[in-house]
């Protein structure tokens, strides 16, 4: 079972982010099918992280340095997921304050290479310029493994000429394809165990008393 993590920061409900999100994991789930003849997605467990519905949750955890409750098995399916698909509003230039919060609460190694899909929403296709500099470089940071195909939206290839909205679809299409093939070609490293090599009783013992 391959499992595939959503993060959408999106503000409104229903939103573009979400709407975005949905068809990005839609076309990962697809490609990931173990072979032609089996069901769209088949073997491919999503699950889907609204940012706005943890908002204080996570301003709590930025205190705290402690997430909990359901907020803490949201990052906990971030974490542990074979691959990721993050989508966030563009606002001023850059992603939305949810989406850097969450990133934000994330253990420093958390995300090292994990495969990731980029996607951002916006009015116009000027906004689009906020993925190369402010998202890459954010988990570039992180050490995550960042697919080439980056997917922006703007509000006329949901609604606008055709040509908008085929073109939208072949970039879905296409980073789909190139998330799955990342994630075939690099599994999710395993995470260290803190308690693999417990310190003994006598090391602390005589650390205390130096």
């Amino acid at each position: 079972m391959t499992k595939l993590a959503v993060v959408s920061a999106g503000l409104g409900q229903p939103s573009s982010t979400r709407m975005l999100a949905d068809r990005l994991a839609a076309a990962a789930a697809e490609a990931l099918r173990p072979d032609a003849g089996a069901a769209a997605g088949a073997d491919v467990a999503i699950e889907t992280v609204e940012l706005r519905d943890h908002a204080h949750a996570m301003v709590d955890a930025t205190l705290t340095h402690f997430p909990a409750g359901e907020f803490r098995a949201a990052v906990e399916a971030v974490t542990g997921a074979d691959g990721l698909i993050a989508v966030t509003p563009v606002f001023n230039a850059s992603y939305s304050g949810l989406f850097k919060t969450f990133f934000d609460v994330l253990e420093r190694e958390s995300l090292d290479g994990k495969p990731v899909l980029l996607g951002a929403t916006g009015g116009t296709e000027r906004h689009s310029l906020a993925i190369d500099y402010a998202m890459r470089p954010l988990f570039a940071y992180l050490r995550a493994a960042v697919v080439p195909t980056a997917v922006y939206a703007a509000s006329e290839d949901w609604g606008g000429a055709d040509g908008a909205v085929e073109g939208l679809a072949e970039r879905i299409a296409r980073a789909g394809r190139e998330l799955a093939a990342l994630i075939g070609d690099r599994p999710a490293p395993p995470k260290p165990d803190p308690y693999e090599n417990p310190v003994s009783f006598e090391e602390l013992l005589s650390a205390s008393s130096r």
